[in-house]
């Protein structure tokens, strides 16, 4: 929780980001995602000033839980002094206790948002998903619960201005929203109108081009002239003098095989889960990612 300290900005976790997105879909599968399809609504988990402080967790809680499909998970919160913004106590249930900082009393509008990190820790636990270390593994909850629709609420409590800022999770504001725009890109949803932070949005929009770069990248024929024309520079010299051992600076495909008794193959990720896929160098192709099954269509 970054209170009144600097808060980072860019992607210095976007790798983590986008394992933990193909992670996600490998637990749940393209089909359990869309279980997922709807975020929860703002109406759920708003907190009125004049709201019973513990009434309305637990209403904001349960409302969480359900987006989260929890439905046999009672969630018991309260709140003391602590360093962090909430922790979770991970027992086999089928009650967790979750404790809010005691800041949370005077700063209601953001409990939904510390309850969607501590819950989707419920989730990930219930799943069997977890990524080795704390930091990446808080990566992957602050990913989860944003992808499953209960995360937009950690960038709307973000706020910034010349003498105070707020950020709570792990990710980075535009990291937030880049997982965000993915989720609106997979399942069609617009969450520009739940925002009620500019900054929120300011991040989501910078996360928002991003990710629609991934849909821009060669070999996929979306990609610009500028791509197009360094990916025929690649593909050449791999022709000529076999494939290279790694993409140079910034680039995601990678030439693989070749040679007398191999064809040329090209690798890249999938825009949606990112998962790599492999298709041979032949010119137009179609391809269906085997993991979320989109259907790609390349210029290789």
């Amino acid at each position: 929780m970054a209170n009144g300290s600097e808060v980072v900005h860019g992607y210095p976790h976007i790798g983590t980001v986008r394992a933990a997105i193909t992670a996600l879909y490998r637990r749940l599968t393209q089909e359990g995602l869309y279980a997922y399809a709807v975020s929860v609504a703002p109406a759920d988990v708003a907190f009125a000033d004049d709201d019973d402080l513990h009434l309305g967790a637990q209403r904001v809680a349960h409302a969480l839980v359900q987006q989260l499909r929890l439905p046999d998970a009672r969630m018991i919160v309260s709140f003391r002094e602590m360093t962090h913004a909430a922790s979770v106590e991970l027992a086999a249930g089928p009650e967790y206790f979750i404790e809010l900082n005691d800041r949370f009393r005077t700063h209601r509008r953001d409990i939904g948002a510390a309850l969607a990190h501590e819950i989707t820790h419920v989730l990930l636990h219930r799943l069997g998903l977890s990524f080795p270390g704390t930091r990446d593994n808080e990566i992957l909850t602050d990913t989860v619960a944003t992808y499953l629709g209960a995360g937009w609420l950690l960038l709307d409590a973000y706020r910034e201005d010349a003498v105070s800022s707020q950020k709570l999770g792990y990710l980075t504001p535009e990291e937030f929203g880049y997982v965000l725009a993915k989720r609106a890109l997979a399942f069609g949803e617009d969450p520009s109108p739940w925002f009620t932070s500019p900054q929120g949005y300011g991040a989501y929009t910078d996360g928002r081009a991003l990710a629609l770069r991934d849909g821009r990248q060669p070999p996929l024929t979306a990609a610009g002239w500028a791509g197009r024309h360094r990916y025929a520079k690649d593909r050449r010299h791999a022709q000529d003098h076999g494939p290279g051992a790694d993409p140079g600076p910034g680039l995601a495909y990678a030439f693989e095989g070749g040679g007398r008794d191999a064809a040329l193959r090209v690798s890249f990720p999938c825009p949606t889960c990112q998962q790599r896929i492999r298709v041979p160098v032949r010119g137009r192709v179609r391809a269906r990612c085997g993991l979320c099954r989109t259907v790609l269509e390349c210029d290789t």
